[in-house]
């Protein structure tokens, strides 16, 4: 029995031994490359199913020279009391630790110098990184592979999706430029490489795996983050994210401060038009539709009467932009943007974003349980957005008290001039509306789906409603965002 166990084990250790030593097109065997389709059929397949690359010699050694090292100075004022204390002396010459520590000697400016990576997008020398690597920078210093230093020049930022193109007067024949590959067709569980500076260690190659796609770390408006646990540090942001043929499939942005091996590139797909307007212009034109939006919520699909969750609400137009001139108000809810289906609000920013300014799109929205269709002509968006609205009388069977909106509480609680409502005021703690989550401060805006525009209206509402019955409101909390509650009057 023991001899057969053990001959059970040495042929499962062989099986294993060959799945680790095969890779994906070619493997190595006593240093020389060999074709998968070479091997015998058992090793063929399970070297395909291990999915492990023998080595990424070669993919790095291809890719190095098109990745670059920046270095940037920035003239900072002041530097705050703690690095005057150990750095800072006074005019004197000597150091004054009480004065420099608690901030009463002058200001001065130092120089800061930072660290981060990027790629040659082409023989031009246009290069491209992270918006937060060259910021503000008063002096760019590229790098090369081979140890040639340039002096370089920022052609455009975009803050909003921290990208940033800059570049370089070199010899076209001295550069090698990377391919952009396809990072909408990059399956999560993929094999992935990142080139760059972490620490300022240059040409460090690390690799891993596509952890996640899509992903929102609450960086900005456009966040669909690659998530990858190939070894991202300070110093790779910018730098490549490559596949195993060497294409560029992100660009390397943001760790998890407290994670371990968690990173994020930014998808080429989505770079490569900002990319190519940052060439053209210098900066980034995005299509502007003029509406506050949220996800629909459960309650607030119940609300509208919505059997899918589909679609994002529209909680406030504004004046004059071009969802206002189309005819789109607040509480319709945006299921098609040119017959394209909209999930989140992310993804119709991004979509308007994408479909340019000017241009015409046509837009599918549910009123009152129909459906309806407008055409919009998008504007450029703005660089700072409308402020958005945000949210006595005795206290009722509710147990809420709430009061009319006049100029003084819309300026006190940074309500939108214009704002119809009643606001709340105060919230019984054991009341039904405070079990369904009403807080002071919120705007009831609608009752059983009929508009509350005054404390009148809130009353008469209520006189509708019978002991034990549904009360349905719909609510404006802080940033402009809607909330629907339900509770049994």
């Amino acid at each position: 029995m023991k001899k057969r166990i053990g001959r059970w084990l040495i042929v499962a250790g062989v099986v294993l031994g060959v799945g680790l030593a095969g890779g994906l097109p070619f493997i190595e065997r006593n240093g020389e490359d060999t074709a998968l389709a070479s091997l015998p059929v058992n090793a063929a397949v399970a070297a395909e199913a291990v999915m492990v690359p023998a080595n990424f010699t070669q993919l790095a050694e291809k890719a190095k020279p098109g990745v670059v090292n920046i270095r940037t100075v920035k003239t900072v004022n002041g530097g705050g009391p703690v690095f005057r204390h150990f750095f800072g002396r006074n005019p004197h010459g000597r150091q004054d630790p009480f004065k420099d520590f608690f901030g009463f000697g002058p200001q001065r400016e130092f120089k800061h110098r930072s660290l981060g990576s990027g790629f040659l997008l082409d023989k031009e020398g246009y290069i491209v990184t992270n918006n937060h690597v060259v910021e503000n920078a008063d002096q760019i210093k590229v790098r090369l592979s081979d140890e040639s230093e340039f002096d370089a020049e920022i052609v455009g930022r975009d803050p909003k999706t921290d990208i940033a193109l800059i570049k370089i007067d070199a010899d076209p024949d001295d550069l090698s430029p990377l391919k952009l590959g396809d990072s909408d067709s990059l399956p999560v569980g993929s094999w992935v490489v990142a080139i760059g500076s972490p620490f300022g260690l240059e040409q460090t190659v690390t690799a891993g795996i596509v952890s996640a796609k899509g992903r929102i770390i609450g960086s900005g408006p456009y966040d669909d983050f690659i998530q990858t646990d190939a070894s991202i540090n300070p110093g790779n942001s910018g730098g490549p994210l490559l596949n195993l043929k060497g294409e560029v499939v992100g660009i390397n942005t943001a760790i998890v401060a407290s994670g371990q091996g968690i990173g994020f590139a930014i998808p080429v797909n989505m770079a490569d038009d900002i990319i190519a307007q940052l060439k053209d212009t210098g900066e980034v034109s995005r299509g502007w539709l003029g509406v506050g939006i949220q996800n629909l919520t459960p309650e607030l699909a119940e609300y509208y009467g919505i059997e899918a969750q589909e679609g994002v609400l529209v909680t406030q137009t504004y004046e004059g932009d071009p969802a206002d001139k189309a005819g789109i108000k607040e509480g319709d809810i945006i299921v098609e943007v040119d017959g394209k289906r909209i999930a989140s609000s992310r993804e119709l920013s991004r979509t308007v974003a994408e479909a340019g300014v000017g241009n015409r799109i046509k837009i599918t929205l549910l009123r009152d349980g129909s459906e309806k269709t407008v055409r919009v002509k998008l504007a450029k968006r703005p660089d700072t957005e409308p402020t958005m609205a945000r949210g006595e009388a005795r206290s009722d069977d509710l147990g809420l008290r709430v009061r009319d909106i006049d100029p003084e509480i819309a300026e006190r609680l940074g309500l939108d001039e214009n704002q119809k409502g009643v606001v709340v005021t105060g919230v019984n703690p054991d009341s039904k509306a405070a079990e369904a989550g009403i807080q002071q401060g919120d705007v009831v805006i609608e009752i059983n789906r009929k508009p509350v525009e005054s404390l009148d209206d809130y009353r008469d509402r209520l006189r509708r409603i019978e002991e034990g019955d549904t009360v349905q409101m719909l609510l404006r909390r802080g940033g402009g965002g809607l909330l629907a509650v339900k509770f049994k009057r």
